[in-house]
């Protein structure tokens, strides 16, 4: 059986593991590597970074980049089109979308991805790119929280928010792919002035997501949650109450726009507070318009902190055979 490539990318960090069919439900997954996003130098230098990490973890298996069968990219988008080539305007990694406003130490507004990793495989290898919350979305409804469901979501709340989306048994992908793109939505008369990576003044992800929270309140996710939830800092406590019911408002949104029945999370300011979390985003569901709500249920990510590698895997199961 040939090894497949399994490249995640975030904006916080890149992993790339090898994966095989074991003959079981789940893949069997060898080598791995993960580094921090590459944030500098020219615009092709995050898929020169995946090229390289792909790169090492063959190396450790002991096979060239062209024995691959398959590479499936599963990336924080959005993604636009450029030459006929798919690439990233990823707020969390293109400081020049919102003017320099979000801190980010580079003026990129596109990058390039599909082009440079095509010129890179021979054409043997199969290559696949897809919004990351849309190939979690397909991973676990194969291997995890979501299987048997044909109208469901999968939720990313992490260094931003992405959404996957399946309706009647169907994954939406919309006219770029960027079908699922709920946090850059408004929800609230949000008075912050938090601006978003893309732009956008108060939208969700401005007010919710990893990086937002830290421009906002002046700490990371972790110390925010265990100063409300551990401290007993009573403004903290308050800060993730608000948090949650903007998030819990994007989620039942979802829902009852799209007539869904079942929601997984994940990510990595989920997931560390799932506990706590998930009944607080449930209530906000349960607590309108039981006509569209009643019997929604939300799961955390049945494939946990591995929700990312499985999604890479689910672009190209299959493709050793």
């Amino acid at each position: 059986m040939r090894w497949f490539a399994c490249v995640d990318i975030g904006g916080t960090k890149v992993a790339v593991a090898l994966a095989r069919a074991a003959g079981a439900a789940r893949p069997e997954f060898g080598p791995a590597r993960r580094e921090p996003t590459v944030r500098q130098g020219e615009p092709v230098a995050l898929a020169l970074q995946v090229l390289r990490l792909v790169d090492a973890v063959c190396a450790e298996a002991g096979i060239r980049r062209a024995a691959l069968a398959a590479v499936g990219v599963a990336s924080a988008g959005p993604f636009a089109h450029q030459g006929g080539a798919l690439g990233l305007v990823t707020p969390n990694l293109c400081g020049g979308l919102s003017g320099g406003q979000t801190g980010l130490p580079n003026d990129w507004t596109f990058l390039p991805l599909e082009a440079p990793l095509r010129a890179a495989l021979p054409e043997a290898v199969r290559l696949r790119i897809e919004n990351d919350a849309i190939a979690a979305l397909e991973a676990e409804r194969r291997w995890g929280a979501l299987q048997g469901r044909s109208h469901c979501a999968y939720v990313t709340w992490s260094t931003g928010v992405g959404v996957g989306l399946c309706v009647d048994g169907r994954v939406l992908h919309g006219k770029h792919g960027n079908a699922g793109h709920a946090g850059h939505q408004f929800v609230n008369d949000d008075a912050s002035g938090a601006r978003c990576g893309c732009g956008n003044l108060g939208d969700v992800e401005a007010q919710v997501a990893g990086g937002a929270l830290e421009r906002r309140f002046g700490r990371d996710p972790a110390a925010l949650w265990a100063a409300a939830l551990q401290g007993g800092d009573a403004r903290a406590r308050a800060q993730v109450e608000a948090v949650c019911a903007v998030m819990g408002r994007m989620l039942y949104n979802l829902v009852v726009t799209l007539d869904l029945d079942a929601v997984a999370l994940g990510g990595g300011v989920f997931w560390p507070h799932r506990d706590w979390l998930l009944p607080r985003l449930q209530a906000q569901i349960d607590a309108h318009f039981p006509a569209l709500t009643a019997g929604v249920r939300l799961h955390p990510a049945g494939l946990g902190e591995q929700v990312g590698q499985y999604a890479a895997a689910a672009l190209v199961a299959g493709a050793e055979e």
